[in-house]
Order: C-alpha cells, then structure tokens, then sequence
C-alpha cells in the first residue's frame, strides 16, 4: 500500500488536560494525560474513513507506515497539530517528531493566499460545497477538554464516548467531515501549489520548532514570586496613602483624585505617567504605584511556566507564514516579536538576585521591581549546557531593501559605504553636513524619526505615533520634516505612486504589469506582487473605488482588525511597505537556510534576527553574520549588513 499510495489525507481528534491555545501543541501533546481518539483518512482521492481510537479500534499498520514514510505525502489543515500528536501517539523517543518532509499544510497555502487562517472561513470565503460542521465547537468542549465535576455527571472529570453515544457518532462525522473540506480546498487552491522553495522552508520551520529552546524555569518562578510580593507591597503602600478599599478600583481612584484637586479622563499608562510627572506629593506618589500595579511584568513568565515541555524547552514559538499579508512569521506563547528590551546596567546580577528570591536586595541594588523583571523576560531563553547562543541580525534591513527596490542610490551608497543612515538623511534632507555625536549631530534625531515614519508614505500622524513630539519635535515642524524627506528620497516617493499606478491599472485592465524589480497580475480574481525572490503577495478581489478624498483607490478582501474577513483599502504607500517587509521576509528565510546548512541550530528567531544554540568550540559570530549575507541571485546589488554577538542567555545586545 505504502508503494501505491501518493496521498494521506488526515484529521485527528484527540484529548488533553492542557490549554491547547494558551501552551501550543507540543505541550498539549507531552502532557501524560494525552489521548488520540479518533483518526478520520482518505487515501489519494477515495472515500474518507474513520478509525475510533477511543473506542478499541487501532490503527491498521499499513496506515502507520504510512504516517512514518518520508515518501508518502501527508495532508492536514494546521498539519503541525497531527504530525506532533501522532508523534507522540507512536510513542517516538522524547524530543523526536515525524519528519515534516512529507507533510503538507492546506493552512499554510491558503495562508500564501492571505486567506483566513480557520479551517472554517476557508471554507466559507472559498464557498465549498460540503463546509465544516457548526456543531463542531460544542463536541470538541464535550470530548476533548477536561469537564467540571458535578452530582448530576458522577462527579467525572472528562466526557467519554459511552456517556452520550448520539454525540460521538456525530463527532466522529465532524471529524470526516474535516478531512472532506480540507481536500475541498486543497482542490480549490490547486492552481497554486505551496512551491519547492517555500516547503523547504516550512520543513526547516517545523525542524526549528521541535527543536525548541531551553528555557530557565527557576527564574520564571521567582519572577513570578517576586512580582506577587511586589503587587502586595505596591497595594499596601497605595491603601496607606488613599485610604480606598481598593487602591486598582478605577472609579476609586478617579474619585480620590477629585478630592485632592485633580481630575483625568484616561486612566491609560500614557496618561497617568504624564500626570504624576506634573503633579506633586501624594497624588504623584498614588499615580506612580498606579504605574507599578499595572504593569504585567509577568504574564510571559507565566505563558514559559505552562508551556514548557517535560525536556524543559518551551517549542512552537515560531508560526510559519503567521502574517499572511507578507508572509512573515508570527509569534505563539511566548510572543517572541514583542519581548521587552533590557537596558539594565549588569543584566547578570539581576538574574542571579531574582533566581535567590531575594525581594529587598532587587528593590534595594535596581528599584522599579515590575520593570526589572520585565527586562529580564528575554534572559529566561537560555541555551542547553556546554553550547551558547550566537545572536545575528540584519541591519536596517528594510531601509536597505526600500532603498534597493526603489533605486534610491544616495541611500544605497550609504549603506555600502558603511554610514550611518540616520545622519545620511538628516545631511539630505537639511543639506548640512550631520556626525553622530559631531558637528551638527542634534539634527540625527530628527533624521532618524523621519526615517522610521516616512518611508511608505506616512505623514503628520505617522511622525507622531513613533513619538516625534515626546522626543522634542515641534507639531508645527512636523510637515516640515515630511516635505524634507520627501524632497530628500524622490525615487521613493516616485515608487510609492509607480506601485499604486501599476496595481490600479492590473486590476482595471485585468492584465500583467512590469514595474522595475515587481511584476503585478490580475489572475482569476486574485491581484498578484511578484517579489524580485518569485514569491507572490496576493490580495483576494480587487476593486478600483472611491477614497474620502474623492479619489481611486484600491480595496481587497482580507482580515480586518477585528480578525473579520472585510473589504479592506490600500494605497501605493502600504503596498510598498508589504512589498518591502515581504522582501524582508524572503531574505531572512534565505538566511535560515544558510545557517541551517553550516551547521547552525537556529533555536528561534525575531523579525530579522536568528538565535542559534551553538556548541563551545564551534561556530562564530563573523561566520553567522557572513551566511545571513550570502545573497539570492535575485538580491544582486543589495547592500545587505549583520551584526551579531554571543550571549549566556537571549538579550538585546
């Protein structure tokens, strides 16, 4: 059978006492109270069968060999969720998993779609025939999840198939019923293949997530510990000034300040600061504990305890094409994309004090107890005994990449030339001479935040929401700065409205437009951006509409803010940034490859930074940084940079 066969379709169904969306699947799965409990397979493109686990049956060998072949392809919606859990059903050794080489995520290749990411608005945006069963939610509750004990269930901790047969035959239909929609979009979807080059990478993807990191379980415990003393302190000292019942009661604390002459609208972190920098006595000190009791030092501590599997690495972190805009990789548990940056003079005796639990010596020796232990979160990733982490990351890299793709060639002769990028625009845009730290070095920062803020068409606001006006900016200098950076980078500007132009006349005329390094197409409903590396960016039903300046504008189906599919608009300057960050993407991607074949164990990574465990004695900071910056032939004239460092546990360097 295993000769003959080409295709497993599959779906399982299967119990933990973990939090599946709260610890990932690796963690779900490790857990000793795992159970499979069924397992619902259609071979090629026969009919779907169903094996019920929980009701004797076992999985016929032939199946199994199946699963465990490297040349028989596997497919799965979420395929991630099977292959673990099978792994671990087959009772592989600790830390080993199915190989990911035969396996084939329908998720992923909607996701290059920048379809929805559920099986279930898939398959309604795709308008199946067949589409998944509603009642699925309220029998995966019944069967699958732990149930509370009461008199009238016999006190029992779980639902098993004997204690509501009608729902476990229909579970087992929903479950048949998975495997049918996901062969019904694989079927919709398959004029466009997930390529050879993008599998590759979902292989090496999967690989880095068995792998996982190790993780410093003891300093997540006392953080935690000592976060509790802190909020006990922190409540004692707000009740001794207030007097209130509850110092965090927002109407509380809204009326206490009335009272002593102060009035706020927002209670947010922004407002409050600024207010207890203004204020005096004992409404500064309230409003500063304020800050103090509500900051969540701890909550990824607490996301590392629950998560953390029996080898203590925490796996998973990395979600493959998570930002299917793009095609960037999203974080999971952890949330490794927005960890805090540590700034703490000796990072090293912070840990040591907060692994001895020692409360008074970090309030003593650091002050501000929730921002120290918020600090250290990076420091609980460590590497396994007798290697260390070789941290690299590329440099400005979507600067560089805007730069290229666009042709701005002051900003690439900068970059190859080796300067810094944020003089460099300040000298333009005030044609002035500008050194850091030299003549004219004040005028870096206003160089530096037009860079950050202008590069795809942002404005006033965009300058203020990356804190132009805390920084010491003037709001009547802020046009300014946009007109001087414009006028500074015109091939950049002129890209913006090339690449706006270019998708507008795709999308009218139904046709291919070249456009430098990009080619856009309008194919079957779908407006393609090809990328200088060949991959695709696609935006699902394209129109041509009216903007609230009365003038065309670009609109597309995808996942609004809400995680809703809606129509949503875009302009030259957004489609700019996707291109570039999509760009970004595909040079990282390249990079892990590198790595991966010299030998280096990438752990996890961080928008545009790789993390390896490195064994002592092998390996080096110049040679990662020389592999990230091999480049594609596609990348030819790309000033590409990194810059790396070696650490005892992840930090910001």
């Amino acid at each position: 059978m295993v000769k003959t066969m080409k295709k497993l379709s599959c779906d399982i169904e299967t119990f933990s006492d973990v939090d599946l969306i709260r610890c990932g699947v690796y963690k779900y799965a490790d857990s000793p109270n795992f159970e499979m409990l069924l397992f619902a397979y259609a071979v090629d493109d026969g009919d779907v069968h169903i094996i019920d686990i929980a009701g004797g049956e076992e999985l016929p060998e032939e199946i199994i060999q199946v699963i465990k072949s490297d040349t028989v392809v596997k497919t799965a919606y979420n395929a991630q969720f099977e292959r673990v859990c099978l792994s671990r059903y087959l009772k592989l050794p600790e830390g080993e998993y199915l190989n990911p080489q035969s396996w084939y995520c329908t998720a992923v290749q909607a996701a290059e779609l920048a379809l929805p990411l559920s099986l279930a608005d898939v398959g309604s945006v795709l308008g199946l025939e067949r589409q998944k069963m509603t009642e699925g939610k309220e029998l995966i509750k019944y069967f699958c999840v732990p149930c509370k004990p009461t008199k009238s269930n016999g006190n029992r901790t779980r639902n098993r198939p004997c204690h509501d047969i009608n729902k476990w035959e229909t579970f087992k239909k929903y479950c048949m019923r998975d495997v049918d929609v996901e062969r019904q979009i694989a079927d919709k979807l398959k004029m466009y293949p997930i390529s050879d080059e993008e599998h590759r990478l979902y292989v090496l993807d999967q690989i880095i997530n068995d792998r996982g990191v190790l993780v410093d379980c003891e300093l997540a415990k006392q953080a935690v510990k000592l976060n509790s003393i802190q909020s006990a302190v922190a409540v004692e000292q707000a009740y001794m000034i207030t007097g209130l019942e509850n110092p965090n009661s927002v109407t509380q604390l809204k009326q206490w300040l009335k009272e002593n002459g102060v009035e706020i609208e927002s209670m947010s972190k922004k407002a409050v600061k600024s207010l207890a920098d203004e204020t005096d006595g004992d409404v500064s000190k309230m409003l500063k504990l304020r800050l103090l009791m509500a900051k969540t030092s701890v909550k990824k501590y607490e996301a590392v305890i629950r998560s953390v599997c029996s080898d203590n690495r925490v796996h998973g972190m990395m979600r493959f094409c998570g930002a299917n805009r793009t095609g960037r990789w999203s974080g999971n548990i952890l949330q490794p994309q927005n960890l805090p940056q540590n700034h703490l003079p000796d990072l090293t005796l912070a840990r040591d004090i907060v692994k001895d639990g020692d409360f008074e010596m970090l309030d003593m020796m650091f002050g501000n107890v929730p921002n120290v232990l918020s600090e250290l979160i990076r420091t609980v990733l460590i590497p396994k005994p007798n290697h260390r982490f070789i941290v690299a990351d590329f440099s400005a890299i979507e600067a560089r990449v805007l730069a290229w793709i666009a042709g701005e060639q002051w900003r690439i002769d900068t970059f190859k030339n080796g300067g810094d990028i944020y003089c460099a625009s300040a000298s333009k845009m005030f044609k002035v001479p500008v050194e850091k730290n030299g003549v004219n070095g004040e005028l870096r920062q206003k160089g530096k935040i037009s860079e950050l803020a202008c590069g795809y068409g942002g404005s006033v606001g965009a300058l203020k929401n990356m804190g132009a006006v805390e920084m010491g900016v003037q709001e009547n200098e802020l046009q300014g700065l946009i007109n001087d950076w414009r006028n500074a980078n015109p091939h950049i500007v002129r890209f913006w409205y090339e690449v706006g132009n270019a998708a507008m006349k795709a999308i009218k005329e139904k046709t291919t437009v070249p456009l430098g390094k990009l080619v856009f197409a309008y194919e079957r409903g779908i407006l393609f951006i090809r990328l200088p590396s060949g991959r695709r960016l696609s935006y699902i039903k394209p129109r041509i509409g009216t903007n609230r300046f009365g003038g065309d504008s670009i609109t597309y189906m995808g996942i609004n803010s809400a995680k809703k599919w809606d129509r949503l608009e875009t302009f030259g300057g957004k489609l700019t940034e996707n291109i570039v960050q999509g760009t970004a993407r595909d040079l990282l991607a390249n990079a892990l490859i590198n790595a991966a074949n010299a030998g280096y164990d990438t752990v996890f990574h961080v928008h545009d930074e790789i993390i390896c465990e490195v064994p002592n004695g092998y390996g080096s900071v110049d040679e990662l940084c020389r592999l990230m910056c091999i480049k594609p032939e596609w990348a030819d004239g790309l000033p590409l940079n990194a810059d790396g460092f070696e650490c005892e546990y992840y930090k910001k360097e």
